[in-house]
């Protein structure tokens, strides 16, 4: 990739790398551990921390994400995945009112470290994650983005639209106040 950031994958190898932002980072939203979209944990999953349940996805290979490094240093991520791997979208009900088709592949979460916002970290994980769907088999992509202007920037989990708008991606429809679906077609390589 063009630039300070090179774009890999999340997995076993990166884990740590991972792990290591989302500590520094106080957890992320809470400690969700961008765990939040994947489907409800059972009581008994509940047990588990999070970072455990996350890398047992990374592992299972149902948890994907396009890790945005500068150097050896993970500083933010954008999280995709099949529907059913990212299920607990917000705005879901408003959502599921005008929904025809479900997409090959979700945009769910986008994140940036503290000292690396507003610095094209977003979209080089946006274009990873495009780059990633490319090699396993491409497809109708959606993401779930916010305008800018309406949400502080460590709030914008789902993305800036702009930064979507930017990558190619069309607005379909509005689902919350300022929360849009927007879809983007990507060829398989």
């Amino acid at each position: 990739m063009a630039g300070p950031y090179a774009v890999r994958p999340l997995e076993e190898a990166t884990w740590p790398a991972f792990a290591d932002l989302v500590e520094r980072n106080g957890g992320i939203f809470g400690g969700c551990w961008c765990m939040g979209f994947h489907p409800a944990p059972d009581a008994e999953e509940r047990l588990i921390p999070k970072p455990e349940r996350k890398l047992a996805r990374v592992r299972a290979g149902t948890a994907h994400a396009a890790l945005v490094f500068e150097g050896e240093e993970c500083v933010g991520w954008a999280q995709f995945g099949h529907p059913d791997e990212v299920p607990r979208i917000k705005n879901l009900a408003e959502y599921r009112k005008e929904l025809t088709t479900l997409p090959d592949w979700r945009i769910a979460c986008c994140y940036v470290g503290r000292g690396h916002r507003r610095q094209g970290v977003s979209t080089a994980a946006i274009a990873g994650a495009l780059d990633l769907i490319a090699g396993l088999g491409g497809g109708t992509v959606e993401g779930y983005p916010e305008s800018a202007d309406a949400v502080p920037a460590g709030f914008l989990y789902h993305g800036a639209l702009s930064t979507f708008e930017k990558l190619g991606f069309a607005r379909d429809r509005p689902i919350g106040k300022h929360r849009w679906v927007v879809t983007t077609t990507v060829v398989p390589r």
